[in-house]
């Protein structure tokens, strides 16, 4: 099984779901009109354009997460009108400091970050979390293309219409490689790079614009199949937390809009991501975080991205699978505090505000 199919996958179970799930018990057993109006107001809590399954989600950070969800128009070269693309966006924003913008991992969504980007967020940082051209929650009705460079240009366009500023880059697996494209070709819309559990060694999918194409389709059917999910599920994850069917549906809620297959398949036979030679391109300064225990990339290439990349050091986060923002968001956020705080001797008092104010946080959590 590839590496890349565990990404959109979600664990750890932070806080308790919220009182949404009384409703749903008590609408089913049918208490009378007061019970389903109660229902449907926590429902239309949700963005419209979010697949009613949200609904069965009893994940409280998920469902917090997801309903801070939007859409904002982004006008491309490849695109006659904007695409509605779905993020979500900082409570403000600042007029200081680097802005955050969390990417994903390959066929996944920003719900990936339910766990950490609220930890970020109350360390004080202007945190994004972007959803890539071709998966998460964007309008994609109009079937743009979904290759490399137009994910490229996409998130060029929502950088230079929404954030303006350079930012730091957060890139979980496959992530890690549109991050490492991206910067070397927008290098001025940079500043930093984080990778996380970095899918860069891989060489795509090759062209396959000449498979037939009821090959594609076929494999995006098996990849959005709750079997497949639930094996990419365990196998991410150093240990296996409870709720794992609650996760897989938070990490396939993406593929039920109707444009998921198109966008894949698009993306699948234009040949994918390959970085290998931009790796050495890279300028700007770069954390390499990885979970010790990965079992879908060994961590062996953390040493080797670390040794590849002009201007990076490693942390590692033991006991830890794949996706440390997810199975250890505590730690994965210490070490990005850590990492944006220890340039200078007054950014280390800017760090060590917001460490205090993370750990803080997480006691009253």
């Amino acid at each position: 099984m590839p590496p890349l199919l565990t990404l959109s996958f979600s664990p750890a179970p932070l806080p308790p779901a919220p009182s949404r799930a009384r409703f749903r018990v008590a609408a089913s057993t049918d208490v009378g009109a007061t019970g389903r109006a109660a229902a449907a107001a926590v429902a239309n809590d949700f963005p419209p354009f979010l697949p009613r399954a949200v609904e069965r989600i009893r994940d409280g950070a998920a469902l917090r997460l997801a309903k801070r969800i939007e859409r904002v128009p982004v006008q491309t070269g490849f695109s006659k009108s904007p695409i509605p693309s779905s993020c979500v966006r900082p409570l403000k924003q600042q007029q200081s400091g680097d802005p955050v913008v969390l990417l994903h991992g390959f066929d996944s969504s920003c719900l990936e970050w339910r766990y950490t980007y609220p930890l970020l967020e109350d360390a004080g940082l202007e945190t994004w979390a972007v959803d890539i051209l071709g998966w998460g929650f964007s309008n994609l009705e109009t079937r743009p293309p979904c290759d490399i460079v137009s994910k490229r240009e996409h998130l060029y366009q929502f950088w230079r219409s929404y954030i303006k500023r350079p930012m730091v880059l957060v890139g979980p697996s496959l992530g890690a490689a549109v991050a490492i494209d991206f910067a070397v070709n927008y290098p001025e819309a940079v500043s930093k790079l984080i990778f996380i559990g970095a899918s860069v060694y891989a060489e795509g999918t090759k062209d396959m614009t000449r498979m037939p194409k009821f090959v594609p389709y076929a494999g995006v059917f098996v990849l959005k199949s709750l079997p497949l999910r639930l094996f990419a599920t365990r196998l991410a994850f150093y240990k296996i937390p409870d709720g794992l069917f609650d996760w897989v549906q938070i990490g396939r809620l993406h593929c039920l809009l109707p444009w998921w297959e198109d966008a894949t398949v698009n993306f699948m036979i234009t040949g994918g991501y390959n970085v290998l030679n931009q790796i050495k391109q890279v300028k700007q300064k770069c954390l390499v975080l990885w979970g010790e225990d990965d079992g879908i990339i060994s961590n062996k290439q953390a040493y080797r991205l670390q040794q590849e990349l002009p201007s990076a050091i490693l942390r590692q986060v033991g006991q830890c699978g794949h996706i440390p923002h997810v199975e250890k968001p505590r730690e994965a956020a210490k070490h990005v505090l850590d990492f944006l705080g220890g340039d200078s001797v007054d950014k280390a008092d800017q760090a060590s505000s917001m460490s205090s104010t993370l750990v803080s946080t997480l006691r009253t959590r």
